[in-house]
Protein backbone atom coordinates (compact mmCIF):
# COMPACT_ATOMS: atom_id res chain seq x y z
CA UNK A 1 0.00 0.00 0.00
CA UNK A 2 1.52 3.85 -1.24
CA UNK A 3 2.19 5.86 1.79
CA UNK A 4 0.46 8.47 2.10
CA UNK A 5 2.28 11.62 1.57
CA UNK A 6 1.72 15.01 3.70
CA UNK A 7 0.86 17.93 1.82
CA UNK A 8 2.96 20.52 1.78
CA UNK A 9 1.58 23.60 2.88
CA UNK A 10 3.92 26.99 2.63
CA UNK A 11 4.27 29.62 5.18
CA UNK A 12 4.80 32.10 2.49
CA UNK A 13 5.39 32.37 -1.04
CA UNK A 14 6.22 34.83 -3.97
CA UNK A 15 6.50 35.16 -7.22
CA UNK A 16 8.66 37.84 -8.72
CA UNK A 17 8.77 38.13 -13.04
CA UNK A 18 11.18 40.35 -14.40
CA UNK A 19 9.31 42.55 -17.84
CA UNK A 20 10.59 44.81 -19.95
CA UNK A 21 11.04 48.46 -18.32
CA UNK A 22 7.46 50.58 -18.10
CA UNK A 23 7.46 53.10 -20.55
CA UNK A 24 4.22 53.99 -22.91
CA UNK A 25 2.20 52.48 -21.16
CA UNK A 26 -1.75 53.58 -19.86
CA UNK A 27 -1.96 53.27 -16.43
CA UNK A 28 -4.27 50.00 -16.27
CA UNK A 29 -1.53 48.45 -18.26
CA UNK A 30 1.37 49.30 -15.85
CA UNK A 31 -1.00 47.88 -13.22
CA UNK A 32 -1.57 45.00 -15.39
CA UNK A 33 2.27 44.46 -15.66
CA UNK A 34 3.02 44.64 -11.87
CA UNK A 35 0.00 42.58 -10.65
CA UNK A 36 2.26 40.24 -13.32
CA UNK A 37 5.40 40.80 -11.78
CA UNK A 38 4.33 39.95 -8.06
CA UNK A 39 2.32 36.93 -9.26
CA UNK A 40 -1.22 38.32 -8.88
CA UNK A 41 -1.98 37.78 -12.10
CA UNK A 42 -0.72 35.03 -14.53
CA UNK A 43 0.88 35.36 -18.05
CA UNK A 44 -1.77 34.46 -20.49
CA UNK A 45 -4.70 34.56 -18.04
CA UNK A 46 -7.53 36.53 -19.81
CA UNK A 47 -8.98 36.67 -15.84
CA UNK A 48 -7.76 40.06 -14.99
CA UNK A 49 -10.24 42.15 -12.72
CA UNK A 50 -7.46 41.96 -10.13
CA UNK A 51 -5.89 44.62 -11.90
CA UNK A 52 -8.96 47.17 -11.82
CA UNK A 53 -9.94 46.39 -7.78
CA UNK A 54 -6.08 47.24 -7.98
CA UNK A 55 -6.57 50.46 -9.98
CA UNK A 56 -9.57 51.49 -8.07
CA UNK A 57 -7.60 51.37 -5.16
CA UNK A 58 -4.60 53.36 -6.19
CA UNK A 59 -7.36 56.06 -7.59
CA UNK A 60 -9.08 55.90 -4.05
CA UNK A 61 -5.50 56.74 -2.25
CA UNK A 62 -4.83 59.66 -4.27
CA UNK A 63 -7.73 61.79 -2.49
CA UNK A 64 -7.31 59.11 0.71
CA UNK A 65 -10.53 57.99 0.28
CA UNK A 66 -11.62 54.43 2.15
CA UNK A 67 -13.49 52.06 -0.20
CA UNK A 68 -15.67 48.90 1.03
CA UNK A 69 -15.86 46.24 -1.05
CA UNK A 70 -19.46 46.97 -2.61
CA UNK A 71 -18.13 50.08 -3.89
CA UNK A 72 -14.78 48.40 -5.06
CA UNK A 73 -17.13 46.08 -7.19
CA UNK A 74 -19.19 49.20 -8.20
CA UNK A 75 -16.15 50.89 -9.72
CA UNK A 76 -14.57 47.63 -10.84
CA UNK A 77 -17.57 47.59 -13.26
CA UNK A 78 -17.73 51.16 -14.51
CA UNK A 79 -13.80 50.75 -15.35
CA UNK A 80 -14.35 47.26 -17.37
CA UNK A 81 -17.11 49.00 -19.29
CA UNK A 82 -15.07 52.07 -19.90
CA UNK A 83 -12.05 49.87 -21.24
CA UNK A 84 -14.68 47.37 -23.35
CA UNK A 85 -14.04 44.49 -21.32
CA UNK A 86 -16.12 41.61 -20.09
CA UNK A 87 -17.62 42.12 -16.81
CA UNK A 88 -16.52 38.77 -15.89
CA UNK A 89 -15.34 38.36 -12.04
CA UNK A 90 -17.31 40.81 -10.56
CA UNK A 91 -18.92 38.77 -8.07
CA UNK A 92 -19.22 40.28 -4.61
CA UNK A 93 -17.13 36.90 -3.38
CA UNK A 94 -14.48 37.28 -6.15
CA UNK A 95 -14.07 40.81 -5.56
CA UNK A 96 -13.26 40.18 -1.94
CA UNK A 97 -11.07 37.41 -2.88
CA UNK A 98 -9.55 39.73 -4.71
CA UNK A 99 -9.09 42.22 -1.98
CA UNK A 100 -7.76 39.23 0.05
CA UNK A 101 -4.99 38.33 -2.43
CA UNK A 102 -3.92 42.49 -2.21
CA UNK A 103 -3.92 42.36 1.75
CA UNK A 104 -1.69 38.93 1.49
CA UNK A 105 0.81 40.78 -0.56
CA UNK A 106 0.76 43.89 1.90
CA UNK A 107 -0.37 46.22 -0.68
CA UNK A 108 -3.83 46.43 0.65
CA UNK A 109 -5.16 46.42 4.26
CA UNK A 110 -8.53 46.77 5.98
CA UNK A 111 -9.85 49.43 8.26
CA UNK A 112 -13.05 48.13 9.82
CA UNK A 113 -15.02 46.92 6.44
CA UNK A 114 -12.98 49.44 4.65
CA UNK A 115 -9.82 48.55 1.95
CA UNK A 116 -7.31 51.46 1.43
CA UNK A 117 -4.00 51.25 0.21
CA UNK A 118 -1.32 50.32 2.98
CA UNK A 119 -1.36 53.33 5.22
CA UNK A 120 -1.85 55.61 2.10
CA UNK A 121 1.78 55.13 1.21
CA UNK A 122 3.68 55.14 -2.15
CA UNK A 123 3.53 51.63 -4.05
CA UNK A 124 7.33 51.84 -4.09
CA UNK A 125 7.50 52.49 -0.65
CA UNK A 126 5.28 49.88 0.20
CA UNK A 127 7.16 47.23 -1.92
CA UNK A 128 10.49 48.06 -0.45
CA UNK A 129 9.68 48.03 3.25
CA UNK A 130 6.66 45.25 3.61
CA UNK A 131 7.73 42.96 0.70
CA UNK A 132 11.35 43.71 -0.62
CA UNK A 133 12.27 43.99 3.30
CA UNK A 134 10.56 42.07 5.86
CA UNK A 135 8.84 39.10 3.52
CA UNK A 136 11.10 38.67 0.65
CA UNK A 137 13.75 38.26 2.86
CA UNK A 138 12.12 36.22 5.72
CA UNK A 139 11.31 33.49 2.78
CA UNK A 140 14.92 33.74 1.54
CA UNK A 141 16.40 33.14 4.59
CA UNK A 142 14.62 29.92 5.28
CA UNK A 143 15.74 28.76 1.83
CA UNK A 144 19.40 29.67 3.02
CA UNK A 145 18.29 27.44 5.89
CA UNK A 146 17.34 24.66 3.54
CA UNK A 147 20.63 24.76 1.65
CA UNK A 148 22.62 25.44 5.50
CA UNK A 149 21.03 21.66 6.46
CA UNK A 150 21.60 20.08 3.35
CA UNK A 151 25.06 21.29 2.47
CA UNK A 152 25.64 19.96 6.55
CA UNK A 153 24.09 16.84 5.92
CA UNK A 154 26.09 16.11 2.20
CA UNK A 155 29.85 16.67 3.75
Amino acid sequence: MPKTISKDIPLAEIVLRKYEKPSNLNQRDLIRKLCLSVGLLQPGDSRDVIVDVLHVLIQKSKNKQMINSTAVRDEVIKLRKNNNLPLKGIADSNIRRQLKRLRDLFLVEKVINDYRITEWDKLSTIFEERIEKFHLESIKNRVQEYFEVLTKEVQ
